[in-house]
């Protein structure tokens, strides 16, 4: 499991929040931001794609082109900053204040052990989250690449679930304990309940 990178997606308009800087939100005393890049701190290299505020040091920031593409655009964003010998990426939204280090450890595992391009979780309702997952670095790459072919050059305004159309996925169900690591917060509401399983 060497080779593992880290790609952070900090975009969105966050309507459902009154368009305030979602990630930025503090939830157990930080922002989610933080507590997101603290999940993956033993990666080679930690990239945050959009707004972002202050992150710690040897973080890099960058921006989807155009800004307000989308995630896939944040995703393409994100790969171009990778160094080579790059093998693995996990591939975050950035309003994941749950998220542990073991939790991305057991998504690493998954997929090392096998043939997958990509290892998400899916929740109870078995839906994927695609937004909580690892995937190989050359199975991604070919996913945003045929996306964009796809669309004529493009990947602005492609959604996410575009990028697993003929990708091989192990899907994680989560065996550990605590809350679940791919709760997203996409409303107010949603925040207080994050700040409830923190306490």
């Amino acid at each position: 499991m060497t080779g593992y990178a880290a790609v952070l997606l900090a975009g969105g308009a966050a309507r459902r929040m009154g368009g305030v800087d979602k990630p930025a939100r503090p939830v157990g005393g930080r922002p989610m931001l933080h507590r997101v890049l603290a999940a993956v701190a033993d990666a080679d290299e930690r990239i945050v794609v959009g707004s972002s505020g202050p992150v710690p040091d040897g973080v890099r920031v960058t921006r989807e082109q155009p800004p307000g593409g989308g995630p896939v655009a944040a995703t393409a964003a994100g790969l171009a900053l990778l160094r080579p010998g790059t093998a693995t990426v996990a591939l975050l939204a950035a309003d994941l204040p749950l998220l542990t280090a073991a939790a991305v450890t057991e998504l690493r595992r998954a997929l090392d052990g096998s043939t997958a391009g990509l290892a998400c979780y899916v929740d109870d309702a078995g839906r994927r989250q695609q937004l909580c997952g690892v995937w190989r670095l050359s199975a991604l790459r070919a996913a945003v690449d045929r996306l964009a072919a796809e669309r004529g050059g493009t990947v602005d305004g492609a959604a996410v679930r575009g990028l697993l159309a003929g990708a091989t996925v192990r899907e994680v169900a989560w065996s550990g304990v605590g809350p679940p690591p791919w709760f997203d917060c996409d409303t107010d509401e949603d925040v207080c309940r994050a700040e409830e399983w923190t306490t």
